[in-house]
């Protein structure tokens, strides 16, 4: 096993520390940074198949060891230019079920750091749900962007989206509609359509935080309530990666009080795979699903409500 796998192996082992290890790479000479959580390796520039008809951000296709991947120009994404006599790297991802590489200049290698060292990024549009940064973290001196890796994903192919199959006929009865449901959820883009969902099947009390510690502060105001905690909060619908507190770490705060750990909690991340789906379990989380598959959280939801 490579060094690189080494580390990302500690940390996905890990529960509820509230550190992530971010890959640092460079776009056009600007630093960057991605949950090495979403990375499966990292390849050399590769020859690729350019698609018919594909947006301009995606450059091609390729197939290494009889798996398609779709290569998506980050340079493009960002408006910048290649440097020049740069053959750039590809930094290979499996997310929302889809393999996906990502071009990029350079890789500097691994930062570890807490997630309470991220803060969420300042406003840059009218409507924050366009922006593609999720947080925004100082490590050596440099500043480094955290994407959104998966609106970047969304924006270039509408099947990545939310998935409501398994809930198209689902709707919230009038008791279940006035339960109080938490949703967190650093992206803007995610959020909305998360609360959008949970909205048009009839659910009235949503709740929603961009970060782990917002959604924390929340809960915890309602730690020591002697009636039935979940008529206070009756689900909670979190991320895993968040600035200022991940989801498992929230989840284990939620799950080691004697009050608030009655509320189920829900992990919704586009990270769980088979070693995080154990770390989920090791923190307490009461189900588990795969982004986009919301369909599927919702058909539950509403079997434990009701």
């Amino acid at each position: 096993m490579s060094a690189y796998n080494e580390k990302k192996s500690e940390i996905l082992l890990e529960s509820g520390t509230n550190e992530l290890e971010l890959l640092e790479f460079s776009i056009a000479g600007n630093t960057y940074g991605i949950n090495i959580a979403k990375v499966r390796e990292i390849m050399m520039e590769q020859e690729l198949v350019p698609m018919p008809q594909a947006s301009p951000e995606i450059e091609g296709v390729f197939m290494p060891r009889e798996k398609l991947i779709t290569v998506i120009d980050l340079h493009k994404v960002l408006g910048t230019e290649k440097p020049q006599n740069c053959r750039g790297l590809f930094i290979i991802c499996e997310f929302n079920g889809i393999d996906i590489g990502f071009h990029v200049s350079s890789v500097q290698g691994i930062q570890r750091i807490g997630w309470t060292s991220i803060e969420k990024p300042p406003h840059v549009s009218s409507d924050p749900s366009k922006g593609i940064s999720t947080g925004i973290a100082k490590v050596d001196g440099k500043i480094l962007v955290i994407l959104d890796f998966e609106k970047i994903v969304s924006d270039l192919n509408q099947t990545a989206g939310l998935d409501l199959q398994g809930a198209e006929n689902a709707f919230a009865t009038a008791e279940t509609a006035k339960k109080h449901i938490v949703i967190a959820e650093d992206s803007q883009f995610l959020n909305r359509m998360i609360v959008n969902s949970l909205s048009d099947i009839g659910f009235k009390e949503i709740r929603s935080f961009r970060d782990g510690k917002e959604a924390w502060d929340y809960i915890s105001s309602f730690s020591g309530y002697e009636g039935d905690i979940t008529e206070r909060i009756a689900a909670v619908i979190t991320d895993i990666e968040m600035p200022q507190m991940d989801g498992h770490h929230l989840t284990k705060l939620i799950k080691s009080d004697k009050t608030l750990r009655k509320i189920p909690v829900f992990l919704f991340s586009s990270l769980i795979n088979e070693q995080m789906y154990r770390k989920g379990i090791s923190v307490g989380a009461d189900e588990q699903f795969s982004k986009p598959q919301i369909g599927s959280l919702i058909e539950r939801l509403l079997q434990i409500l009701s």
